[in-house]
């Protein structure tokens, strides 16, 4: 069976309520969250998505 679509990095200013198997990046501020998740989007060839005033996912689609 082959993942064709998967979280690949999780980010966030409230790691409280994060847990999971995908690396966790902890910002201290929305811009520095929104700056790590669009850098990560490029490296890792994923999208970003924001779900929340907290927190950002990169996917593969």
């Amino acid at each position: 069976m082959e993942m064709e679509k998967y979280i690949l990095a999780v980010i966030t200013t409230n790691p409280a309520k994060i847990a999971g198997g995908a690396p966790i990046f902890t910002c201290d501020t929305k811009e520095e969250m929104e700056f790590v998740a669009a850098n990560l989007e490029a490296i890792l060839d994923g999208i970003a998505h924001g779900l929340g005033e907290e927190l950002y996912i990169i996917v593969k689609h």
